[in-house]
């Protein structure tokens, strides 16, 4: 049953798709890292504008790893969706497939998550829904949402360890 005033994650689900071209890549022919981190970041803004119906801003981006190359000529697929909200704020996970068309290869590459806050006309943060999670994805996603919160919190020095409930056994705090 839903709640009122959330929303499903497919609601905010965003497909986009680019080419690399060679303009976006370095000197070994690969994408180049802050190119995918644009593209990134576009995509999740769309999807957090989706959910919120309001303009949204960039608050944190979570650890970006590039181990696999994307090549010149591959399709990148990038998907979006609200995992969930608090308040204002609301944690995007974002995947990313590259696919080399020919070989019919489709590599998984990257995955992170970027939280954005929902701002009103004037810049000050407003509230946005809840999310519903339905996939077993969307529901292990949500489920780790606060915990991610809390570390993003702690770590920019918003929150101080000991206040992070879901993170104690982390930090091996007394109780």
């Amino acid at each position: 049953m839903a709640k009122k005033n959330s929303k499903k994650c497919k609601d905010s689900l965003v497909t986009m798709t680019e080419l690399v071209l060679p303009n976006d890549t370095n000197t070994l022919n690969n994408l180049m890292g802050g190119r995918l981190m644009h593209w990134m970041d576009i995509a999740a803004a769309i999807a957090a504008q989706k959910h919120s119906n309001r303009i949204v801003v960039t608050a944190s981006v979570d650890n970006i790893s590039f181990s696999k190359p994307i090549n010149h000529g591959n399709v990148v697929t990038l998907q979006a969706f609200v995992t969930r909200a608090f308040n204002s704020s609301m944690e995007v996970f974002i995947r990313v497939i590259a696919e080399d068309i020919p070989s019919g290869k489709k590599t998984e590459t990257n995955t992170a998550f970027f939280t954005f806050v929902a701002v009103d006309q004037t810049g000050r943060p407003i509230d946005v829904s809840e999310v519903e999670p339905e996939s077993d994805e969307e529901k292990e996603l949500y489920a780790g949402a606060l915990r991610r919160r809390q570390l993003r919190l702690v770590l920019g020095r918003r929150m101080k360890p000991e206040d992070a409930t879901e993170l104690k056994s982390i930090f091996k705090l007394d109780a």
